[in-house]
């Protein structure tokens, strides 16, 4: 008989909860078909100990044993992002904190942030060519980047966003953070993508937008000058979409 503890319990539901959530922070990304495959070997190395196959259970434990080190290196980016998204989770996002935790979302829970107004200001500059970079924030803070910015604090809506990434306004240089619904800091410097595998066709804006997804979880949003094209920044990763009602449901459900 099988002497099940209340604890084991816990400790099953915990270990499933951060499995799940490693899986949600390198989903789309090319840590995906690492991580599947580590649970993978992680699992037969737990059968073949289960079923005292002395020879290949040792060969797993010390192929798991080593391999820890070099998942560091690996999932460098990931592990990054993880820490920061925790040590910066406070009492005001913490209830946002867990509800990426949920297995299953609310879909009736709407964002704070507004969208339309985000995505109709993009259209009109791209419209325009108006090159522009959009920083929204999710859990991780953004202090050590706003600093490098002017302070604001304005509500989102499509003419004060075209008006500071006007071609001939003071503050249209730099990135536009986000936080929720408002605008709080502009000029921001961002730290520039030094990736070589980055397409020559990308700029500076596109490369600061990489950047800043990798380093935290942050998403972003960028119009670019030279063809008025609206590219959605998250994990590193271009996220692909056909239309601005497509780009807006995206967003909707990355922000809740």
């Amino acid at each position: 008989m099988i002497d099940l503890r209340f604890l084991d319990i816990v400790d099953v539901v915990l270990v499933a909860t951060l499995l799940y959530y490693i899986y949600k922070l390198v989903k789309g990304t090319a840590a995906i078909n690492i991580f599947i495959g580590i649970v993978i070997i992680y699992g037969v190395w737990k059968l073949t100990e289960a079923l005292n196959m002395v020879m290949l259970s040792s060969v797993l434990g010390e192929f798991i044993g080593v391999g820890m080190f070099a998942l560091i290196v690996v999932f460098q980016q990931e592990i990054r992002k993880f820490l920061l998204m925790v040590g910066s989770t406070n009492f005001t996002s913490r209830k946002r904190f867990f509800s990426q935790l949920k297995f299953i979302k609310d879909t009736h829970v709407a964002p704070e942030t507004n969208i339309p107004a985000l995505i109709k200001a993009c259209e009109n500059m791209s419209a325009t060519h108006t090159g522009a970079l959009l920083v929204i924030k999710r859990n991780t803070q953004l202090d050590f980047v706003k600093n490098s910015g002017d302070a604001m604090n304005n509500e989102i809506n499509v003419p004060i966003i075209e008006s500071i990434f006007y071609k001939n306004s003071p503050l249209h240089d730099g990135a536009m953070i986000i936080e929720k619904n408002r605008i709080t800091a502009t000029r921001v410097i961002l730290p520039v993508s030094g990736d070589i595998n980055i397409p020559l066709r990308f700029g500076l804006r596109h490369r600061a937008a990489i950047s800043i997804t990798q380093k935290t979880d942050a998403i972003a949003l960028v119009v670019s000058e030279e063809n008025g094209q609206i590219s959605y920044i998250r994990n590193g990763e271009f996220v692909k979409y056909e239309t601005p009602k497509e780009l807006i449901q995206k967003l909707n459900d990355d922000l809740v």
